[in-house]
């Protein structure tokens, strides 16, 4: 009777946590956090590691010739079937991702099918498994009852993991800017044979039922090319096949993009908002604009978005002949960019009622969840805040966030010595600037920087040697960063790199500085949770505060480096910056005056933030001093 009793009571339990996750599992992931793409390479192979365990990550499909390695590596690593796809073949870029992200959407699966015969099995298991769980999470709650009970009851647990657990996303990131157009000999392809187009294809094709995250900003042929895709429309059941997620910077830019795509009929299913600096990679700064009043706006205004979205694709889809949802779609509102503990995560959910928080740097140092070689690992632990830096070794012109000492850097200064600067550019990603070539020609290439060089030494007797030192510097100092940002997995997984020595490139933000450790899977997790710390340092700054102190130093370094004649369109937008900056430091004096987190560090930030609104009011002396 006593069994009969407890078992009737874990059937009650399951019975129970599968009326309230059912419809979680269908709208919501287990987990409060995602990985964002890293680079090319660090992100590559994240859903096989991690999304078993309910975790969504998102793979670079910039990088095609990386993609088919990766493809024949896990296909031997899996015992799974191989066809080379080869540059011979037609529309070879978009085949290539189909097939790799056929194979990952085929592991994650069978390693997610596998993971839940093991929680089943194994009470270790299980018990591990339920550490890594939010503390707010209610399948966490009910699994921990379910253990402290004793259950012993396989199938019922089984059932209750079939119902409740959800596999993590298999997410695909496209970079907007990189849409080069393609020649086969001397004639251009059709416009669908573009870079980032074909990417597009390649994951439609594919298998997946998941999002692709948009980059880098609009770019109006690529949208438009999304309606040729009905994976993008509701269905009948105003369900939605595969998803667009917008990276954005602030809420006009949302607006302005989900509007464009909406009048094509076309639904934005989540606005992924990035810090403009503090962030790994390409930074977008803002005119000023800090994270925190831009994460205000977007909960602010978070309907008018949804209606105007709305709205407007209900006009097209009627002209259309397609589907319409009789209320908006399922609109989510995520952020990324510099968080570093538990309470910042915490806070960002609860007080901007987000639906998730990207973490992306800290897990570099997590080999179960990232694709880095050894020695750039590393580099990563030692690193401190003067490694990290934002530079302009990217060929796009867009400041860059990177790590000083890598191996990318070392063979490019080597170049230089040798009187060589410059890439043999075998890929050709970034070949975009049409000043010299109307192919396109990349200004990380040998060939560029050669007759950029060249076009510097007529001039020589002509500027002051330390302002000819500056412009060969800002020649030579772009990376290859096609190569440099694909390395990491070659080296990692013992695959033969071929071709001239570039070394990695590594691409963390600034919120590296303060994680010095390698980190497995579950201990960052439960990092983030709250449940332990794997911080050693006592001195990081908070997340507001780090950015606040790039954007000071951004429009310093702004009005220092102006060489031409300042004109006054320029001094308007330095003195918008400004102001954007002092309203922005207002924002915050009133919500740390106001919330209960952060109370430990209250009357530090207090501090910081009085700092920097005087390091703000002084600017506009160096401004009147550079004017006169």
């Amino acid at each position: 009777m006593i069994f009969i009793s407890f078992f009737i009571r874990c059937i009650i339990e399951i019975c129970g946590l599968y009326i309230k996750t059912r419809s979680m599992t269908v709208n919501q992931s287990i987990h409060t956090f995602h990985i964002p793409v890293m680079g090319l390479a660090y992100t590559i192979d994240s859903p096989i590691r991690v999304a078993q365990y309910g975790i969504d990550s998102v793979i670079s499909i910039m990088d095609d010739e990386l993609i088919e390695k990766m493809n024949a590596f896990y296909s031997e690593k899996f015992n799974k079937p191989y066809q080379e796809i080869s540059q011979k073949i037609h529309d070879y870029r978009a085949k290539r991702i189909t097939s790799y992200l056929n194979l990952v959407d085929q592991i994650v699966k069978e390693k997610y099918e596998n993971f839940k015969v093991e929680l089943s099995e194994s009470k270790q298991a299980l018990e591990n498994y339920v550490a890594m769980l939010p503390n707010t999470s209610e399948l966490k709650n009910r699994m921990q009852q379910l253990l402290n009970e004793g259950s012993a009851v396989k199938d019922s647990v089984k059932k209750l993991l079939d119902n409740a657990l959800s596999v993590g996303q298999i997410d695909v990131n496209i970079m907007t800017k990189l849409d080069k157009d393609n020649f086969i000999k001397n004639e251009q392809q059709t416009i669908e044979f573009n870079d980032a187009h074909a990417a597009l294809r390649g994951f439609v094709n594919s298998t997946l039922s998941s999002s692709v995250v948009l980059s880098a900003g609009m770019n109006p042929r690529l949208f438009t090319y999304f309606e040729n895709f009905p994976a993008f429309y509701p269905d009948k059941k105003q369900v939605l096949e595969k998803k667009i997620i917008l990276k954005v910077s602030d809420f006009r830019s949302a607006m302005i993009q989900g509007n464009f795509l909406a009048k094509k009929g076309l639904w934005v299913s989540e606005y992924r908002i990035e810090s403009g600096l503090n962030c790994g990679g390409h930074a977008f700064a803002t005119d000023g604009f800090l994270l925190g009043p831009i994460l205000e706006e977007f909960k602010q205004k978070k309907n008018q978005l949804i209606q105007s979205a709305h709205e407007l694709m209900v006009k097209a889809l009627v002209q259309k002949g397609l589907s319409v949802p009789e209320k908006p779609l399922p609109l989510k509102i995520t952020a990324q960019g510099g968080v570093g503990t538990a309470e910042e995560h915490d806070f960002l959910l609860k007080y901007y009622k987000l639906d998730s928080v990207g973490w992306g740097s800290p897990f570099l140092l997590v080999p179960e969840a990232t694709s880095v070689d050894k020695h750039t690992r590393e580099l990563l632990i030692n690193a401190q805040e003067k490694d990290l830096y934002l530079s302009q070794i990217s060929p796009l012109g867009v400041p860059f966030n990177t790590l000083r000492g890598t191996t990318n850097e070392l063979f490019k200064q080597k170049r230089i010595a040798e009187s060589k600067a410059g890439s043999s550019c075998p890929k050709r990603f970034l070949a975009l600037s049409k000043e010299l070539d109307a192919k396109g020609i990349c200004t990380s290439s040998k060939q560029y920087q050669d007759i950029k060089l060249e076009e510097l030494e007529i001039q020589r007797e002509t500027v002051s040697a330390e302002t000819y030192e500056k412009m060969k510097f800002s020649i030579t100092e772009k990376a290859c960063l096609c190569v440099g940002l694909a390395n990491a997995s070659y080296l990692e997984n013992n695959i033969k790199i071929k071709g001239q020595e570039q070394g990695v490139i590594i691409c963390p933000g600034p919120n590296m500085a303060y994680f010095d450790q390698e980190v497995s899977l579950s201990d960052m997790v439960q990092h983030i949770y709250g449940n332990t710390s794997v911080l050693r340092t006592t001195h990081r700054p908070n997340l507001f505060i780090k950015e606040l102190k790039m954007y000071v130093d951004y429009l310093k370094n702004e009005i220092r480096e102006v060489s031409d004649e300042i004109i006054p369109g320029q001094i308007k937008k330095w003195n918008a910056f400004k102001n954007n900056l002092i309203e922005g430091i207002g924002y915050y004096e009133n919500l740390f005056r106001s919330t209960s987190y952060f109370k430990d560090d209250r009357e530090k930030m207090k501090n910081q933030l009085a700092y920097y609104l005087s390091e703000v009011h002084a600017i506009r002396m160096l401004e009147l001093v550079l004017v006169t």
